[in-house]
């Protein structure tokens, strides 16, 4: 069982060191931060959007924006799409699980607001509908997926498409570009 532990690691190190020499993806990551610095700074907002574990991931890096990440410092209003249970359910129960993110983008998704959407295959019914919505309302789309990037490829101004195929390694370097994402933002707008 050691052994299998210690191969489990190096697939997650060796993820991110491919990560490392993708330069493409590097300038993508630095984009999506100043897309977001410029959001803050301009009072608009960021969402994001995740089913299972990337709906965790979304709560986590909207949690480390609205709260705090390194700094005590005054709080950015991000917010994952779908943490209320009660309309959460209400619009699944009415209109299909497709819509959930899509309709509550229809509602709070303002020009110039910035959606990160997080699916690892590009492929989530739901979140391509988020995300032609979002495009739909000008906000600056961002996705985060698997190395393919799926059908979110060819609809994100952003695409930060993890050079991996196996769903844990995607979504730990997920958290690993949200938690570089939340320091940037914060060192650049808080120093």
């Amino acid at each position: 069982m050691i052994k299998h532990i210690a191969n489990i690691f190096q697939r997650s190190i060796e993820t991110k060191q491919a990560i490392l020499l993708d330069t493409a993806l590097l300038n993508n990551i630095e984009q999506v931060a100043l897309a977001m610095i410029k959001a803050f700074r301009t009072d608009a907002k960021v969402w994001l959007c995740g089913n299972g574990g990337s709906a965790a991931d979304a709560q986590h890096i909207a949690a480390e924006l609205s709260g705090r990440f390194y700094l005590n410092r005054q709080g950015l209003f991000a917010e994952a799409l779908g943490v209320n249970f009660s309309y959460l359910t209400a619009v699944a129960n009415d209109f299909g699980y497709d819509h959930v993110f899509e309709r509550m983008i229809q509602t709070v998704g303002k020009p110039n607001d910035v959606l990160i959407a997080l699916s690892t295959s590009g492929n989530s019914p739901n979140i391509l509908l988020a995300v032609d919505e979002a495009q739909k309302n000008g906000l600056i789309v961002v996705g985060m997926t698997g190395k393919t990037g799926g059908k979110m490829a060819d609809k994100c101004h952003y695409l930060l498409n993890v050079p991996a195929t196996d769903t844990p390694r995607i979504q730990e370097a997920h958290i690993t570009i949200g938690h570089i994402l939340c320091e940037l933002v914060e060192q650049e707008i808080f120093g």
